[in-house]
């Protein structure tokens, strides 16, 4: 499996070389400040895992780096060269793709019409343009075989796959459309502990392959299993900024379960 992302990553990138770089990110809606202050560097072959709960910020840094919304303060740089995207097609230009929680699939189209959903191959010129439709379900199946994905029917509606298979085929979609950076937002927030387990086991196989992938979660424990580098967000500013060797998982629970706030109420419940 790792053999097989790796065919698709740039044979150019080296572990640890930095892809994303945001230095005093910021961002306000009015007079809504929703992130401030934030660095964050993503590197290949590395997991960078952003932590925290609902409000914190998660979902304005991944709107940033996906293209959705542009930064208001700091610098966001892309292979070393500041950027402020116009839009999500220019941070897939760059590499960066997004597999959001909602995974944006359709439930009632085929897995192959999904895998290829908005980059569907095509022969002759628009609007007679026809879809190679032969072509897409091959290279569909031969795609998610080479990952270990193994659906019975290509031609099955992705609804009828598990919610960890549909996550899979998202990853496996985006590793084949030439992605550098990979962004998950909450991928197992909706799973059983064996399908996130699957999920789980691709993220590892992205980051083994070279990809950069920043790791989206309020679950500390899945972070800790795949994570080399973790962030934890809190009211849009930055409450820990850690190596794997510097923090352990009691640690990483601790903060994300409220840190000194929750010590401090432990003590006012006390008897």
């Amino acid at each position: 499996m790792t053999d097989t992302l790796a065919q698709h990553a740039d044979s150019h990138l080296r572990k640890g070389e930095p892809l994303i770089e945001m230095t005093g990110i910021g961002k306000s809606y009015g007079a809504i400040r929703a992130l401030r202050g934030i660095n964050l560097r993503v590197n290949a072959g590395e997991v960078t895992c952003v932590l925290g709960d609902n409000g914190a910020g998660k979902s304005t840094l991944i709107k940033i780096m996906s293209g959705l919304h542009p930064h208001n303060e700091g610098s966001l740089k892309v292979d070393g060269k500041e950027l402020t995207f116009a839009s999500p097609r220019e941070a897939l230009d760059h590499g960066i793709a997004t597999v959001y929680q909602d995974l944006a699939v359709v439930s009632l189209m085929e897995v192959w019409r999904n895998f290829f959903l908005g980059s569907e191959l095509t022969a002759g010129r628009f609007p007679l343009a026809g879809m190679k439709i032969r072509d897409m379900k091959r290279i569909a199946d031969e795609e998610l075989r080479k990952m270990g994905i193994v659906v019975k029917d290509i031609n099955q509606p992705i609804g009828t796959l598990s919610g960890g298979q549909r996550q899979c085929v998202a990853i496996a979609r985006a590793v084949y459309f030439g992605a550098r950076v990979l962004i998950l937002d909450e991928p197992t927030a909706a799973l059983g502990v064996k399908q996130s387990g699957v999920v789980l086991k691709y993220t590892a196989a992205a980051r083994d392959a070279g990809l950069g992938v920043v790791f989206i979660t309020h679950n500390p424990h899945h972070a800790y299993l795949v994570g080399d580098h973790f962030i934890i967000l809190k009211l849009g500013g930055t409450v820990l900024d850690k190596n794997r060797s510097e923090v352990g998982l009691d640690e990483l629970t601790t903060q994300m379960a409220g840190g000194d706030e929750l010590t401090e109420l432990s003590h006012e419940l006390g008897r």
